[in-house]
């Protein structure tokens, strides 16, 4: 009698689906129990597919997918439909995958079976109703926790708390290679020191993990019998946990097996199709998870890395100054980019200030276009440059300058090609900051590249930003100049010098960025710079940042690199005078308004109203007569000191000029010539005084009432 004579009596069909060319073949058994004359038939996938329930359909394509990856039986119930969406019959299919390379073919019965009745089950009824949906249930809580795991021990402590429905795990591993070796990643349900055999064990050893490595297929193992039967070498090294069953499965990411999961039960399982599909799925996720995680770890150490490098190694502490810094790199992605900032020895100092003074230091801060490896790399030889050039005893202008030329070589062989954005395409620029301290004086040089302007917290906690002459972004030009700015920094004064990513983060642009930052500094009590460079970090950057957003439309994340530098404060610290310093160039007179607000700044409490605009007044008067009289720059300098019995202002700008202003009687039409004559009605002192090659002409208001506690 033929094989498919017994089947037929029996009420079992034949059937094949031949994955390449989605042809089913069906006997006549197998055609009657999908509703077909009982004949033998070729039909397409699809013609096969719309016999059955759609659910069931989705639910054999998991089961044959999982077949195909253990080499396993696929099983499944499916219930059959007629022309009017009417389930007529349930049947079971089993059936075997035939792999010929990467195509299959599936060779499996049919047989009828007894429920659910025909005809009591709607459309849409589910085949095994609530373990169904516990079971989904449970895989989108499973995936989304394991999706959210941002480290590999995040991703272990969520997999050992994975509530399985109906089969829950009492221990769990997770094993890895290194080279031709297993490793235990990490476990759970164990004892601390249990994992010592299983650690470092030759993927030849005949263990279910090793196994499971080196074929890329499942091992299931209902039974202690079983095991010892498949496993009798390394038995007796499970067998003091008192399981009952186990599962190793491979965790398999882009197609390559990096290492297995074992889940052990101790109570007895079968590992039905189902169960060995969660299993599957689970393991498929912590896969994935696993290795997000190391990719992710592989990059917080990478820019943990790139922050050691660029921290300032100074030796011996510097006597006389507190220094402070931080690199924060945004989120997402390869966290790492452009911005860095470095401290610098500079020639003629001494080391742990002996033997001589203090000597100079010069701090860096900039910012490489792009946030990439290669803004990364470029970032590197750019400080590289700059520590050279300096070491070398270059001024702050020099360089800039040499830095500048460095990088355009370094960008001429990038000509765009790749298109714009493309990674790797186009040249790069970069902005920075260079500052030559003095450390005995105070005074600092600053050279500027496009960067934004240094800032200085005073001793009584006003705040002024630094405006300084600049050039452009370094790599531009080739020839570029850098004009040096130099400012006075007092004891017990703060200098902040920091990349745009701490003043735009969080949606703001760089006037309301350095409004939120100017805040956080006037707040900061005391003068440890470590809490200060912490609290700057924490309010641009932290979670409290997300609640108070600036003003732009779109949340423009950077990285974020600050220095801090502070002197420390005299004995004497309310005697010490609050002093603005800035040039104005004869090519740069939009600077006056500048001007104009360097003033307003520094008298921010000032109590007279009507002194606080004279004295506005008056500097932009003085400071365009050198502009307009002149052929040189105007150099203005303001300070705020306490006389006997209240404040002083001062107010000086020198030029270059010999030629002394002259008091004028202008006419009412006429359009200048009042300069002198509103300082002789405004000022409480004014004059001229010569100096040299060139003058100053100053003036000085007393503010009438002074602020409490202000002078002794």
């Amino acid at each position: 009698m033929r094989t498919e004579d017994v089947l037929a009596a029996i009420a079992t069909g034949l059937w094949r689906w031949d994955n390449a060319s989605g042809i089913v073949s069906l006997d006549a058994e197998a055609a009657r129990l999908l509703g077909l004359p009982a004949e033998p038939v070729r039909l397409s996938e699809a013609a096969v597919r719309s016999r059955f329930h759609p659910v069931d359909w989705n639910e054999i394509d998991g089961v044959v997918g999982l077949a195909v990856a253990e080499g396993t039986l696929a099983e499944a119930r499916l219930r059959i439909m007629d022309e009017r969406g009417r389930v007529v019959r349930t049947v079971r299919s089993r059936s075997k995958p035939l792999i010929k390379g990467s195509d299959y073919q599936l060779v499996g019965t049919l047989q009828e079976v007894a429920d659910p009745q025909p005809g009591t089950a709607g459309p849409h009824t589910p085949i095994t109703g609530d373990w169904r949906r516990s079971r989904e249930a449970f895989l989108l809580d499973a995936g989304r926790a394991l999706a959210e795991a941002r480290s590999t021990a995040e991703v272990l402590r969520v997999a050992a708390s994975l509530s399985m429905p109906g089969f829950s795990p009492d221990g769990l591993a997770v094993f890895g290679m290194s080279g031709d070796r297993l490793t235990v990643i990490g476990h759970h349900g164990q004892q601390d020191g249990d994992e010592g055999p299983f650690t470092s064990m030759s993927l030849r050893t005949d263990y279910p993990a090793a196994e499971v490595v080196r074929t890329g297929r499942a091992i299931y193992l209902p039974s202690p019998e079983e095991y010892r039967r498949r496993f009798p070498t390394t038995w007796p090294l499970a067998e003091p946990f008192e399981r009952q069953s186990w599962a190793f499965v491979p965790l398999v990411v882009a197609g390559r097996t990096m290492g297995a999961w074992m889940a052990a039960f101790k109570h007895p399982v079968t590992f039905t199709p189902d169960e060995r599909s969660v299993l599957t799925t689970v393991a498929r996720m912590l896969a994935q998870a696993l290795a997000r995680a190391g990719v992710a770890e592989s990059e917080r150490e990478l820019s943990l890395g790139l922050q050691r490098t660029m921290m300032p190694v100074l030796g011996p502490g510097i006597p006389g100054i507190r220094v402070a810094a931080r690199y924060v790199p945004t989120g997402g992605g390869l966290q790492v980019g452009g911005d860095w900032y470095d401290m610098i020895r500079l020639p003629g100092g001494t080391e742990g200030g002996t033997g001589g003074g203090a000597g100079r230091i010069a701090l860096v801060i900039g910012d490489v276009q792009g946030h990439d490896v290669r803004a990364a790399a470029l970032m590197g030889q750019l400080r590289i440059a700059l520590r050279a050039y300096a070491s070398e005893g270059h001024r702050p202008d020099a360089v800039l300058s040499r830095a500048s030329r460095f990088l355009y070589g370094v960008n001429d062989g990038y000509d765009g090609a790749d298109g714009a954005g493309a990674p790797g395409g186009g040249p790069r620029f970069a902005t920075c900051l260079y500052l030559e301290v003095d450390l005995e004086t105070g005074t600092v040089d600053i050279a500027r590249a496009g960067h934004p302007d240094p800032a200085v917290r005073m001793v009584d906690g006003t705040v002024l930003l630094r405006p300084t002459a600049g050039g452009l972004p370094l790599g531009i030009d080739a020839d570029a100049d850098y004009p040096t700015t130099r400012l006075t920094l007092d004891p017990g004064e703060t200098l902040m010098i920091c990349t745009d990513g701490l003043l735009e983060t969080g949606g703001h642009d760089l006037d309301s960025g350095w409004e939120r930052v100017k805040r956080l500094l006037e707040k900061h009590r005391g003068d440890d710079l470590e809490e200060l460079a912490d609290s700057l970090v924490e309010a641009v950057h932290g979670p409290g940042s997300h609640h108070t957003t600036g003003p732009l439309a779109d949340r423009r994340e950077d990285d974020i690199a600050v220095l801090l530098l502070s002197r420390l404060p005299a004995t004497t610290v309310r005697q010490t005078p609050r002093r603005t310093l800035m040039t104005i160039a004869q090519a740069e007179p939009e600077r006056i308004a500048e001007a104009r607000e360097q003033v307003r700044q520094l008298l921010h409490d000032w109590t007279d109203e009507d002194q606080l605009d004279a004295a506005v007044l008056m500097v932009s008067e003085m400071v365009t007569n050198v502009l307009v009289h002149t052929d040189g720059d105007a150099l203005l300098t303001a300070e705020v000191a306490c006389g006997e019995k209240a404040r002083l202002l001062r107010v000086e700008v020198s030029d270059a000029s010999d030629e002394l202003p002259h008091k004028r009687h202008p006419g009412e039409m006429a359009s200048s010539g009042r300069g002198l004559v509103l300082m002789e009605m405004l000022a409480d002192a004014w004059g001229v005084a010569p100096r040299g090659e060139g003058k100053t002409i100053w003036f000085e208001l007393t503010e009438p009432t002074e602020p409490e506690g202000c002078c002794p």
